[in-house]
């Protein structure tokens, strides 16, 4: 169906030619799904752009052939290429609420590609639509074709782009990392979807992702890319247990497994013993009755109900739980980024929920608790340097000034294995991982108790989430922090918490030690979770 030689793709920017991809050859059978994996900077999105000739300006395929179907992909005309995306080759793209038209009723946009391509009248484009939304199992789909982006969930936005995507019954779906950001029973039905509606369809597809369980999962054929060059691709079973490129071992050590150690995620050289951390029987927080009520326009949302559970000294303590089950609104409440409606938050012995969110600011225990975010881009202020970002904590709570501030910050970066060079350049200028230290050396600043992580490594490629995650082991047990791991990879929760609070609906269902509640769980809602986690195939043997 697709054949692809030597293809090469270029961009001409202010520092001259950048070689993003660099002669790659594969080919793609009626029927099959082909992942292609590999880190942010492989080329993988750059390959399915220049597939559909939506390039960038300054991006052009600067060398080799792609054949769809005996069409010279390279070469067809503008207006050939139009008729051929959406209704032969379709893709869903990576972001779902930035590839929706916020303005425009869900329902208009499916009938914009049906009438597009000549398969719906004025007359018959609204049941077409609503077909399209009940293909991809959207419930009520009536109710939903008048729908804003904005009023459905990141799971639901991701349906519709899948909708979009297939309404006219494309033979070829290019899927560009469809499930990032999604939590992991969302990520399991939109994926569960799109391979059951290939198979249904006699469709091809070509899965891009950075997660190697998922890709194993899903796909019949794995192509691993780096630095723009396919560096092996077989079968899953054979990428993961016998990997022949060190690029490929290195990508398949660090994908979490069960049964395996934190440090086993790190290259054989980067692994060193562990560092003792001691938990006490004391606990530090405390919460009791804590409940979030909004007032919405149909009545009363109750974000979270009720909750109780404690954090002990020293304890790493895991929050899991699908989007809205109550996870971020817990976590920001005991960060003091917002009011409980009622409830008590004993921190250190003292009650700190009735301390208004508004004025915590200056309150001595600010500098006591500490939050890392999610998506370290977005959390970072963009005309901050890095060594601005850190420093910022240390001069407002710290009280710290000229060389001794100087001085801190330097500590802090290395703390962190950010390199000292770094510390100049400005948010876009660093790669994730390094975004990813900054905003975790600013939390650690002041040497807090008490350590929020609101899914630090969510946006990760899986070697950069190795390194942050066994960073914050290391912090952990050096600072004797304590922290509350906010989730939905429970692969990932495993390897770094004690114990584990299940939310769901506002509510906790389950809770005790992370291996009883992983390898144990009592509640049906905990089953579920864990069996929707991808689960790559055996590690490689060692001879």
């Amino acid at each position: 169906m697709l054949s692809v030689k030597d293809l090469a793709v270029s961009f001409q920017t202010r520092r001259g030619t950048v070689d993003a991809v660099r002669g790659i050859s594969f080919d793609l059978a009626k029927g099959e799904i082909l992942g292609i994996v590999g880190e942010s900077g492989s080329g993988k999105s750059v390959t399915s752009y220049a597939l559909m000739r939506i390039l960038d300006a300054g991006g052009t395929i600067a060398a080799g052939e792609a054949t769809y179907s005996g069409i010279d992909l390279r070469r067809a005309a503008e207006r050939d290429m139009r008729d051929i995306r959406g209704r032969e080759i379709s893709m869903i793209f990576q972001n779902p609420r930035a590839a929706l038209n916020p303005i425009r009723k869900v329902g208009h946009q499916i009938e914009d590609v049906l009438r597009r391509h000549a398969r719906a009248t004025r007359q018959d484009a609204r049941a077409k639509a609503i077909a399209a939304l009940r293909a991809v199992r959207i419930n009520d789909a009536e109710a939903r074709y008048d729908a804003y982006p904005f009023e459905l969930s990141g799971g639901m936005c991701q349906r519709i782009v899948c909708a979009i995507a297939l309404a006219c019954d494309p033979r070829l779906l290019i899927a560009d990392e469809p499930t990032t950001g999604l939590d992991i029973t969302t990520q399991k039905a939109v994926m569960d979807l799109v391979r059951d509606l290939i198979r249904e369809r006699g469709m091809s597809s070509i899965l891009i992702t950075h997660d190697l369980g998922l890709a194993a999962q899903y796909c019949d054929r794995i192509m691993v890319m780096k630095d723009g060059v396919i560096v092996e691709q077989g079968d899953p079973v054979q990428i993961f247990s016998a990997p022949q490129h060190p690029y490929s071992r290195k990508l398949v050590d660090a994908t979490p497994r069960v049964g395996e150690s934190i440090r086993s995620l790190l290259p054989p050289e980067d692994r060193k013993a562990e560092l003792p951390h001691h938990v006490h029987d004391r606990p530090l927080v405390e919460v009791r009755n804590l409940t979030k009520t909004y007032r919405g326009s149909s009545g009363p949302v109750h974000a979270v109900k009720g909750i109780s559970f404690s954090i002990k000294q020293g304890q790493s303590v895991g929050l899991v739980g699908e989007s809205g089950c109550g996870k971020s609104t817990t976590s920001e409440i005991l960060v003091r980024l917002m009011d409980a409606t009622s409830g008590e938050i004993l921190f250190d012995g003292h009650d700190i929920a009735g301390i208004p969110a508004q004025g915590f600011a200056r309150n001595p225990r600010r500098a006591e608790i500490q939050m890392v975010f999610q998506d370290a881009t977005d959390s970072l202020n963009p005309r901050h340097t890095a060594r601005q970002t850190i420093a910022d904590p240390l001069h407002r709570l710290g009280g710290l000034r000229g060389a001794k501030l100087a001085t801190r910050v330097e500590e802090l970066a290395t703390l962190v294995g950010l390199p000292l060079p770094l510390l100049d350049r400005f948010p876009h200028q660093l790669s994730g991982g390094q975004k990813a230290r900054v905003g975790i050396a600013r939390a650690v600043a002041l040497e807090p108790k008490f350590l929020i992580l609101d899914e630090p490594t969510a946006a990760l490629d899986v070697s950069i989430q190795a390194v942050v995650l066994n960073l914050l082991v290391d912090l952990r047990a050096k600072l004797g922090m304590t922290y509350l791991f906010v989730s939905h990879d429970l692969h990932v929760v495993r390897l770094l918490c004690d114990h584990v609070i299940v939310m769901k609906a506002g509510e906790i269902v389950e809770q005790g030690p992370a291996q009883d509640v992983m390898s144990n769980p009592q509640h049906d809602y905990t089953k579920t979770l864990l069996a929707a986690a991808p689960k790559p195939p055996a590690r490689r043997q060692v001879a």
